[in-house]
C-alpha cells in the first residue's frame, strides 16, 4: 500500500506488510544480488521521464551497461562521457538500487549547481515513485533534498562546496559534472572529502570534460596511468580509480549526419570537448584551445637549485634571460624564462613566491653565469642578453642589479626606449604598457601556434591554459598565476628588439604574409 507525502507523491510506507508471489520473491532476490542485481533492477523496474515520450522504461545501450558495470565493479570509478549520453540517468538508477538493496548506506550526491542537485533528486524521486511496492523499500523521510529508507539507508543531495559532506560517514559518493565546479572549490572539496572515503566508501565521478587542469582532469589522468613498475598493465590507475569513457559515436541513435549538424551549430572546438571528450579550454585563451590541447611539455634534463633546464647550452646560439620580479612575500611569484634564439626553444625557467627581490636578481646572475661557463668550456664566447620588467616592483630589481654590480652579470642588459610624445627617454629594462602587452601577446600567439617556438615547461603550459581575455587585455583566471607567462612575454619582447640586428631572428618572427613589417624602434643596450 502507498500513502501520500506532503507533496502529494505516492510513496511506500515503512515496514508495510504485503503478500508476494513466487515471481515477486524471485525478482526481489535477483535485485538483491550484489553483482548482477543493479543491472536486473534497471532493466525491469527503472522508469524515466523522456523529454518527448513521457514515462518510459529504461533500456540501456551497450556503453551504458559498461558504465553501470564500472559503477558496480569498482570501489572508485571516474567516467567521462559526452553530452546527453545518459550518464546521469544511469547513475540515478544505480544510486536508487544501492540505497534500497545495500542497507545502512549513506549516499551523498554532489552537483556543481543547486539546480543540478535538485534535478538529480527529482529524477530519483520519480524513479522511486514508479517502482512497484514489491521491489522498493519503504520511505521513512521523503523530501526534495533527501530520502531516508526503512533499511537505514539515506540519499542526500547537495551543491558542491568546500565543506560539502564534511563530518558525514559516506558509503557512496556521487559527483555529477565535477569538471564544472569552480577550480578552487573542487580542490578544497576533494581534499576535505577524501579522508571520508578512506574508511571504505565508494566514489563515482561523472562529467563531460572541461579544462585539463581542473580536479576532475587530474583524477582522470591519474586513473589512466595503468602500468605497474615493470610496465605491466593494471586494471586500476595510480590513484585507485577505474576510468571509463564514451563518446557520441557509441550512441546508436547518432551518425555522421547528426555530428555534422551539431558541429555546424556549436563549432568544432565545443563539439570536440562536449561530444568527443577532448580536454579543450573553452575560455577565450590567448593561445588557441586546439593548440593548447596538443602542448604537453617535457621533464627537465637537470636542475640548478630550483631552476629547471630543458636543453643543453649551445655556444653557437644566443640566450635571452628575462625576469618578471615580484615582492617575494608569498603572493604572486617571480618568474624567469630562458629562451634560445634563433631556435626559439625554451631552455629553462625558474619561479618562486618567497624569494626576495635581491635573491631573484642573484638567481638571474647565476643563470647568466652558468650559460657563460658552459660556453667557455667549449672555447666560445657566450651571447647573453638579460633584462627585467621595470613596472612597479621592477624598480626594486633595478636597484638590486645596481647593488650587486651590473658588471658581475655576464651578458648585456637589454632595455627598450620609452616614447612620450615626440621625446624618447631611456630607462633600464622594459616598461609594459597596454599597447606593448597586446603587441607582444599577439607575437607570442603567432610563435606558438605556427610551431616556431618550442615550449618545454609543463608549468608554463598550465599557466597558458588559464591565461584568458579580460576586457581588452589578457591575464590569468581568478585564483591562478601568470608569472611564467609574463616572463616569457618579456623574453619575446627582448627577441623583438634583437631582430633589428639578427636576420635569423627577424625571419623567425615575421608573419607569413607580413609585407608591411614595421621594424622596431632603436634599442638601448647598457654594458660596463
Amino acid at each position: 500500500m502507498g500513502s501520500k507525502n506532503l507533496d502529494g507523491k505516492l510513496v511506500k510506507n515503512p515496514h508495510t506488510t504485503q503478500r508476494f508471489t513466487e515471481q515477486d520473491i524471485e525478482n526481489l532476490l535477483k535485485c538483491q544480488d550484489p553483482i548482477t542485481g543493479a543491472e536486473f533492477f534497471l532493466d525491469n523496474f527503472f522508469y524515466i521521464q523522456h523529454p518527448t515520450k513521457g514515462k518510459i522504461q529504461y533500456s540501456a545501450f551497450d556503453y551504458q551497461r559498461e558504465l553501470l558495470s564500472s559503477y558496480n565493479g569498482h570501489r572508485f570509478s571516474v567516467n567521462m562521457l559526452g553530452r546527453q549520453m545518459g550518464k546521469t540517468t544511469t547513475a540515478v538508477g544505480f544510486l536508487l538500487w544501492y540505497a534500497m538493496f545495500v542497507p545502512n548506506s549513506t549516499i551523498l550526491i554532489a552537483a556543481h549547481k543547486y539546480t543540478g542537485a535538485q534535478e538529480i533528486m527529482q529524477r530519483l524521486r520519480y524513479a522511486y515513485e514508479m517502482c512497484p511496492d514489491i521491489i522498493r523499500a519503504g520511505a521513512v523521510s521523503y523530501n526534495k533534498q533527501s530520502i531516508e529508507f526503512e533499511n537505514g539507508s539515506r540519499i542526500v543531495a547537495q551543491t558542491t562546496t568546500e565543506t560539502t559532506g564534511r563530518g558525514m560517514s559516506i558509503s557512496l559518493l556521487y559527483l555529477d559534472e565535477f569538471a564544472f565546479v569552480e577550480p578552487n572549490i573542487a580542490t578544497e572539496f576533494w581534499t576535505s572529502i577524501s579522508p571520508t572515503l578512506a574508511t571504505g566508501g565508494k566514489a563515482i565521478i561523472t562529467s563531460t570534460p572541461n579544462s585539463d587542469e581542473d580536479q576532475f582532469a587530474l583524477i582522470w589522468k591519474e586513473a589512466n596511468k595503468r602500468l605497474d613498475e615493470f610496465g605491466n598493465s593494471t586494471e586500476l590507475g595510480k590513484n585507485g580509480f577505474y576510468p571509463f569513457m564514451a563518446v557520441w559515436s557509441q550512441h546508436p541513435e547518432r551518425d555522421e549526419a547528426w555530428a555534422n549538424e551539431e558541429r555546424s551549430r556549436v563549432g568544432d572546438e565545443r563539439f570536440r570537448r562536449e561530444h568527443e571528450c577532448e580536454f579543450l579550454v573553452f575560455d577565450e585563451t590567448l593561445i588557441s584551445s586546439l593548440k593548447l590541447a596538443d602542448l604537453e611539455g617535457t621533464e627537465p634534463i637537470m636542475k640548478m637549485g630550483q631552476c629547471r633546464w630543458y636543453k643543453k647550452i649551445n655556444p653557437k646560439n644566443t640566450y635571452v634571460v628575462a625576469l618578471d620580479p615580484s615582492l617575494g612575500t608569498g603572493g604572486d611569484p617571480a618568474g624567469i624564462q630562458i629562451l634560445e634564439i634563433p631556435s626559439f626553444d625554451q631552455v629553462g625557467e625558474w619561479h618562486h613566491n618567497l624569494t626576495p627581490i635581491q635573491g631573484q636578481v642573484r638567481i638571474l646572475r647565476d643563470i647568466c653565469q652558468y650559460i657563460n661557463d658552459e660556453c667557455s668550456k667549449r672555447g666560445a664566447a657566450a651571447s647573453i642578453y638579460y633584462s627585467v620588467e621595470n613596472n612597479s616592483v621592477g624598480e626594486a630589481a633595478l636597484v638590486s642589479i645596481n647593488e650587486i654590480d651590473e658588471a658581475s652579470i655576464p651578458g648585456l642588459f637589454l632595455s627598450e626606449p620609452i616614447r612620450k610624445g615626440h621625446v624618447r627617454r631611456y630607462r633600464k629594462g622594459f616598461y609594459t604598457t597596454h599597447a606593448a602587452k597586446i603587441s607582444v601577446c599577439a607575437k607570442l600567439k603567432h610563435l606558438i601556434e605556427s610551431n616556431r617556438m618550442k615550449l618545454n615547461s609543463k608549468a608554463l603550459i598550465s599557466e597558458l591554459k588559464a591565461y584568458i581575455a579580460k576586457g581588452l587585455s589578457f591575464e590569468a583566471k581568478v585564483g591562478q598565476h601568470d608569472d611564467l607567462v609574463s616572463a616569457m612575454l618579456l623574453a619575446v619582447r627582448m627577441a623583438m628588439v634583437l631582430q633589428d640586428w639578427d636576420p635569423a631572428v627577424y625571419d623567425k618572427m615575421r608573419e607569413e604574409r607580413d609585407d608591411e613589417w614595421v621594424m622596431p624602434m632603436p634599442v638601448y643596450v647598457s654594458s660596463f
